[in-house]
This record gives structure tokens, C-alpha cells and sequence, in this order.
């Protein structure tokens, strides 16, 4: 009788350039604590809860789906940690338990796991959930509001809104560098630009981020705004407000470059920040949002595939 013979059929040999998913994840919350920290240290104890609930119903969610699949479990990688963290540094420190637990949900379960998991996910999940948030609940977000019975040593809660709602005669009185060292309300850790700036500049050292996301997006956020200003300024605030304000700065470093998300190839890279960063002052000057950031990287994400399938044409002839 004839005996078949079974062969193993693998991959070829390759190098493995000793990076992880945990290794990233928890780079990337070690650059983020000191925004963090600053938020804490503005907000106090309404923010520790916020960020320890958006972190720990994170990883709560990601144990629960990896139950329900049968997959083993992955919180050991920081992803989850990673994406609560993120979502809470974008949120209030006044946001209540359940608009937390349900942003996590929906960054983990929707945002993430329902595509796949890890590398599978073509939005960026946490973008997803204060997206989601932002359209059902917008007045939870609303930092002006929220945030009234803080008692801030400067002027202005929330300068986007102002520009928004009153033009640039309401922000005239604000200092760039003020507002880079935390003089603004906001996100619990999207205000203090000087840690974001740091953090963007650690990941980028050590390989995590990619430098031409980052730069072309605020060089988009840049060139739209001068424009804007140039067109008229009695309306439009100048391109050093918006870089220094809102969610441009988290944006640039910790959002737009998520690795599944955004494009792998140098051009498409600078053509993925760009337009993020354009359509983020677009947004901001005649759309219906203060600030723009979370909807133009969504759109940015959306547009990715086919973004990054410009290549340089391969040298050679074909013969």
C-alpha cells in the first residue's frame, strides 16, 4: 500500500527586529504620563477616576470578548491599557462613569475586536468611539459647559469654542505659549501641548511613530490655517492658535499615527497628514464642530488603502 508522506509547510526564514505590540503599547502610555499627569494635577481627582475607569473598563471589555471568542487571552500586550488611556486623555474630567464605560465598549469591541483584533481594525478606535460619543452625547463633551464650575487662573475654558462662537476678537488676549503650557481647558490630557510635544518626540527617537505623519499633519494644519488668516483676519485665527489648541498636538502623536490606520509608504505618509491636517481647519473654521481633529483623521483613515497604493515606480526594464 502506497504511504503518503506529509510535508509541514511554513514561511521562509526571516529577521524579527525584536519589537513588540506590548513593547509599542507601553511606549506609547510612557509618553503620554506627562500630559496626563499635568491633566491630573489641573482637574484632581474627577480625572484620576475618569482615566482609571477608561482603563480598567478597557481591559475589562477586552477579557470579556476574548471569553465570548474563545481566543485566548491578549491583555498582557497594553493595547487595551493603551486605548483606554488615549480615550481618556480626550475626555473630561466631569465625564459621568457610563459615558466612560461606553466609550471603551465601543473602542474596543467596535472599534477594534469586531474587525479582527490587533492590525485588522481600518479606524483608528479610539477616533471611533469619541466620534460615536461626540454625536450622541455632544453636550457631555462640551468643555465650556462642562468644565464651568472650575476655577481657572486664566481667561479662557475653552478657546476653540470662543473662536467658534464670538471670532478671533474673543481669543485676541491669549498667549501661544501659555496655551502650549496648559492655560486652556480641555480633554484631560490633551492640554498641555509642551508633554504632548515631548511624548510625539520619544516615540519618534525610538522607531514607534512615524516623523511624516506627524510633521505633515501640523504642517497641514498649518498652511490651511495661514490661509484662512491671510483671507481674513478679523475671522480666521492665525496657524500658531490652532497648532497650540484643541486636539492638533494628540492628534499629530498619538492618534493619526496608529499603526493600522495610517499608510506604511513615505508619500502616501505625507499625503495621509496632510489632508488630515487640512481638513481639520476646515472643519474648525466653517464646519458645525469647535475642533476638528477627531473627523478629519477618521476621514483620513478612510482613505488610506487607497492612498497608500501610491508607489515609486520599481527600477529596471521589462524585457
Amino acid at each position: 500500500m502506497f504511504e503518503q508522506k506529509k510535508f509541514t509547510v511554513s514561511h521562509a526564514p526571516f529577521w524579527h527586529v525584536g519589537s513588540s505590540v506590548s513593547t509599542r503599547s507601553y511606549n506609547i502610555i510612557f509618553a503620554a504620563l506627562p500630559a496626563v499627569l499635568f491633566g491630573v494635577f489641573t482637574y484632581g481627582i474627577p480625572a484620576v477616576g475618569v482615566i482609571a475607569l477608561s482603563v480598567s473598563s478597557a481591559i475589562t471589555w477586552e477579557i470579556a470578548f476574548n471569553k465570548v471568542a474563545k481566543r485566548p487571552p491578549c491583555i498582557g500586550d497594553g493595547n487595551a491599557a493603551m486605548i483606554g488611556l488615549l480615550l481618556a486623555m480626550l475626555l473630561p474630567a466631569t465625564a459621568p462613569w457610563w459615558l466612560v464605560i461606553t466609550g471603551t465598549f465601543v473602542a474596543v469591541i467596535i472599534g477594534k475586536q469586531i474587525y479582527g483584533g490587533i492590525g485588522a481594525n481600518p479606524f483608528n478606535p479610539v477616533l471611533v468611539s469619541l466620534a460615536i460619543l461626540t454625536l450622541s452625547w455632544k453636550n457631555f463633551l462640551d468643555f465650556n459647559e462642562v468644565l464651568v464650575n472650575y476655577d481657572f487662573s486664566y481667561p479662557m475654558a475653552y478657546p476653540l469654542a470662543s473662536l467658534k462662537h464670538f471670532g478671533v476678537f474673543a481669543i485676541s488676549n491669549l498667549k501661544p505659549a501659555a496655551l502650549l503650557m496648559g492655560q486652556q481647558s480641555g480633554g484631560i490630557g490633551a492640554i498641555f501641548g509642551l508633554g504632548l510635544i515631548l511624548g510625539g518626540i520619544y516615540l519618534i527617537i525610538r522607531g514607534y511613530i512615524r516623523w511624516e505623519i506627524s510633521i505633515s499633519f501640523l504642517a497641514g494644519v498649518w498652511i490651511t490655517a495661514l490661509l484662512f488668516n491671510m483671507a481674513d483676519p478679523a475671522h480666521y485665527a492665525g496657524p500658531v492658535f490652532h497648532l497650540v489648541t484643541g486636539y492638533t498636538l494628540i492628534g499629530a502623536f498619538f492618534l493619526a499615527t496608529e499603526d493600522s490606520s495610517s499608510p506604511v509608504n513615505f508619500i502616501p505618509m505625507l499625503i495621509y497628514g496632510a489632508s488630515a491636517g487640512v481638513l481639520t481647519v476646515l472643519i474648525r473654521n466653517i464646519g458645525a464642530f469647535a475642533d476638528g481633529v477627531v473627523f478629519a483623521i477618521l476621514i483620513a483613515n478612510l482613505i488610506n488603502p487607497l492612498v497608500d497604493k501610491i508607489r515609486p515606480k520599481a527600477l529596471g526594464k521589462v524585457i
